[in-house]
């Protein structure tokens, strides 16, 4: 995939927000456990940047995917996993399909405000007993009159604590698991939603996570997203703008792990020598720098058949499972070359290896990716 100078540009603004906005506050924001999301997005929605690739008649950009591309890449350079989360939620989790699906007066109400950065989202969609088992969710939405009543509770909410609307997955039928479910928009204001306290996270620290709790909330069925009972196919699709999120924006967060470490080792002495003279070091920092080059190509590539309308079910599963391996091992490998300091709590690499350890459960662990794929290939064993 070519890039031009309008994908540049992109980069070059989302750099600068980023360089400017976002980390000098990283710290900060960590230590408070929150960041804060109306305020931020609020700017980025002003910058057209919450809706690079949404519809232009509800506030959007109307660009093609590979814009969103250059935007989560770019957001790898934020210094707290948790802020780059939170935004991948407002932009490529909870709208995607109220975008491509929602009827005109649904994205009028819920889906511009979201892209001008007036309103936070929340995907919903886990539950305790129902991570990456989307068919094996509980929460229902039984009709009542012309509204839905929701009861049931959602686990690892991102944003929630914040919410304006959650895009719920709900069971709106006692059908079969595939064809029973249907996602709603539901207010967070509404009465009988109520949050736990924030959740207590080995990394993410900066990203306000709670489980949620629906007791009979009343909402309009209008505010169901296209189809009643084909919400888990659209959760299907939206996890596809997800995943290439999720790898699109590991890439320059384990490039900054890499140049941090090239960085230390060459100022730090031992045995008389930089520690980068180390030929197992230096050595083993191009090996890593090369896998990030081979899954960018991976990434870019998925990406280039999705903007021309292909099925990237496969790709974009294989680009999810090796993001969530390749940054565990370079943050793992480069916290290794920084000794004892690499084992402090305010260390760079340190708190990138803390956050990007979800990068192998959330949006689908890597076991449902290596399901997936083996599925697409005909490799699925057959049951007797």
């Amino acid at each position: 995939m070519i890039l031009t100078e309008e994908h540049q540009a992109l980069r070059n603004t989302v750099a600068q927000f980023i360089d400017e906005q976002i980390n000098p506050y990283c710290d900060e924001w960590e230590d408070a456990g929150i960041f804060p999301a109306a305020t931020l997005f609020k700017k980025m929605g002003d910058l057209g940047l919450l809706g690079i690739c949404k519809p232009e008649e509800y506030g959007g950009q109307g660009l093609d995917y590979s814009y969103q591309l250059v935007f989560s890449e770019e957001l790898g350079r934020v210094r707290s996993g948790g802020v780059s989360m939170g935004i991948g939620v407002q932009t490529d989790m909870a709208t995607p399909a109220l975008a491509k699906f929602g009827s005109d007066a649904l994205r009028r109400e819920f889906l511009a405000p979201a892209i001008s950065g007036d309103a936070v989202f929340s995907i919903a969609v886990s539950e305790p007993h129902a991570g990456s088992d989307v068919a094996a969710i509980k929460t229902t939405a039984r009709k009542d009159g012309a509204d839905y009543v929701i009861n049931g509770s959602k686990m690892w909410i991102t944003n929630s604590t914040q919410a304006d609307y959650f895009c719920l997955l709900a069971n709106t039928s006692d059908g079969k698991a595939h064809s029973n479910k249907s996602l709603i928009i539901v207010p967070a204001d509404s009465p009988g939603v109520s949050l736990s306290a924030p959740l207590n996270k080995l990394g993410m620290r900066s990203s306000d996570t709670a489980q949620v709790f629906f007791d009979n909330v009343r909402v309009p069925q209008s505010n169901r997203i296209g189809e009643e009972g084909m919400g888990f196919q659209y959760q299907m699709l939206q996890f596809q703008e997800e995943r290439l999120f999720a790898a699109a924006g590991m890439l320059k967060t384990m490039e900054f792990c890499i140049e941090q470490t090239i960085g230390y080792t060459r100022e730090r002495q031992a045995f008389g020598q930089p520690l980068l003279n180390n030929q197992v070091i230096h050595f083993r920092l191009a090996e890593l720098q090369t896998e990030i080059e081979a899954l960018r190509a991976l990434v870019y590539t998925a990406v280039e058949e999705y903007i021309h309308g292909g099925d990237v079910t496969m790709k974009a599963s294989m680009a999810k499972l090796k993001a969530g391996r390749l940054v565990r091992e370079v943050s793992d490998a480069c916290l290794q070359y920084w000794g004892g300091m690499g084992f402090m709590w305010d260390n760079p690499v340190a708190r990138a290896y803390r956050d990007t350890r979800l990068s192998s459960i959330g949006g689908g662990a890597d076991e449902v990716m290596l399901g997936i794929i083996c599925k697409l290939m005909g490799a699925s064993p057959g049951r007797g």
